[in-house]
């Protein structure tokens, strides 16, 4: 049996944030990690390049996770997203923002972000043992000491940190292991879906127009209500729905839902109509494919939206009937596309649901239930939008268990 300080099971940016931040001269720390090496998530993310965070005031986080808001603020405001720049640019590793606000490593390579990491744990004097994987965990309340059963050494340790992820991209390693823990500490685990995937819809007939991204208006409709609606680019793939848009709005969506689509985001339907109207007219002999470029619609997505509308992309405009007329604007402004599925954990970029955050400290991550067991990153009942914020939630909830643990210690 190896005695530990701390024992941190997850070798995730949450995993070794927490590492980094706890006092290593003082606090003997391990990390272990079932895969060969480590942050294999991380260096997937944003294609490779490692999205790490989001430019802007950190109070504009808040809503970026869905209806979290109340239990985030003191987490991200301990750590921020320009502490987070600073302290990979301080070890020279230079940030850069793109328009859109994501923050990317200058050199656009994740394993540059990863040896940072790891350097910083070496210096720590933390340790990561590889290919250990994590059989069983027991609590000895006499002792105020955890018990970990691993596929190599045991280890007894006061502290435990569960910053293992969840179930999304299981082939780096995210298999939903630390659920398993923390149920067994009597945590209540709110049931895990994948999100920030792509959505499958019934009778899919886009397959061609597959590259093709719009900025739309999109709206998620369940018995008959409306349930949320948003404006974001939306990209239509061989297969599927995908695009900012579709991911992000994938943590609110069950199979068998309406999603309306405005291709048109900036009009309603009735206004649009009467607009409709007047255009038809004044186009007369003009082919009804020309007044659909002339709306900003790409070419290819509107002869689709013609052909769904049950007009021949020839006619001209005076020709068009009065249901035609009608389908075209319900097409372009209310288009109903009925959810399939949603794409699953090896599709999805994060996982939503996880332990409950209602049983967590929202200041220092730990259980509620159990002294000294705490949890970080992705493992917990949080998700984000995509752009950097699920990779900050990681950073900085990393950040507050280390130094809880130091101040504890």
């Amino acid at each position: 049996m190896i005695k530990k300080d701390v024992v941190i099971i997850g070798s995730g940016p949450a995993g070794l944030f927490t590492g980094i931040n706890i006092d290593g001269r003082k606090l003997d720390t391990v990390i272990l990690e079932k895969k060969s090496s480590a942050g294999k998530k991380l260096l997937i993310s944003g294609g490779g390049q490692c999205n790490i965070t989001h430019s802007g005031n950190i109070s504009d986080f808040l809503d970026k996770y869905g209806d979290k808001k109340r239990y985030l603020r003191n987490t991200l405001y301990g750590f921020t997203n320009e502490d987070l720049v600073e302290f990979f640019e301080k070890r020279g590793l230079e940030m850069e923002i793109e328009e859109s606000g994501k923050i990317f490593p200058k050199t656009r390579k994740a394993e540059d972000v990863l040896n940072i990491l790891l350097n910083g744990l070496k210096k720590n004097n933390v340790k990561v043992e590889y290919n250990t994987q994590v059989l069983d965990v027991e609590y000895k309340d006499k002792l105020e000491k955890f018990i970990v059963k691993t596929s190599g050494k045991d280890y007894e340790a006061k502290n435990l940190v569960i910053a293992s992820g969840g179930k999304s991209y299981p082939n780096t390693g995210s298999t939903g292991d630390g659920f398993t823990v923390a149920e067994k500490f009597g945590h209540k685990i709110v049931k895990p879906k994948p999100v920030l995937t792509p959505m499958y819809v019934k009778d899919y007939s886009f397959k061609n127009l597959s590259g093709i991204s719009v900025k739309v208006g999109l709206s998620l409709w369940r018995d008959s209500k409306k349930i949320k609606e948003t404006i974001g680019d939306m990209l239509f793939t061989h297969i599927n729905l995908s695009g900012p848009v579709v991911l992000d709005f994938s943590r609110y969506v069950n199979p068998g839902d309406i999603l309306k689509i405005n291709f048109l985001h900036d009009k309603n339907k009735e206004f649009f109509r009467k607009e409709v109207i007047d255009s038809l007219q004044n186009y007369g002999s003009k082919y009804i494919k020309t007044f659909i470029s002339d709306l900003n619609i790409p070419n290819r997505l509107g002869e689709k939206i013609i052909e769904i509308s049950g007009i021949k992309k020839d006619k001209i405009c005076a020709e068009i009937t009065k249901d035609q007329r009608e389908k075209l604007i319900e097409n372009l402004t209310e288009m109903n596309l009925k959810v399939d599925r949603l794409g699953d954990y090896h599709l999805a970029m994060v996982t939503s649901g996880g332990i409950d955050l209602n049983e967590i400290n929202r200041k220092t991550m730990e259980s509620k239930f159990i002294k000294n067991l705490y949890f970080a990153g992705e493992v917990m009942d949080i998700d984000g939008d995509t752009g950097g914020y699920n990779i900050q939630w990681a950073f900085s909830s990393g950040y507050a268990v280390g130094r809880f643990i130091n101040e504890n210690a």
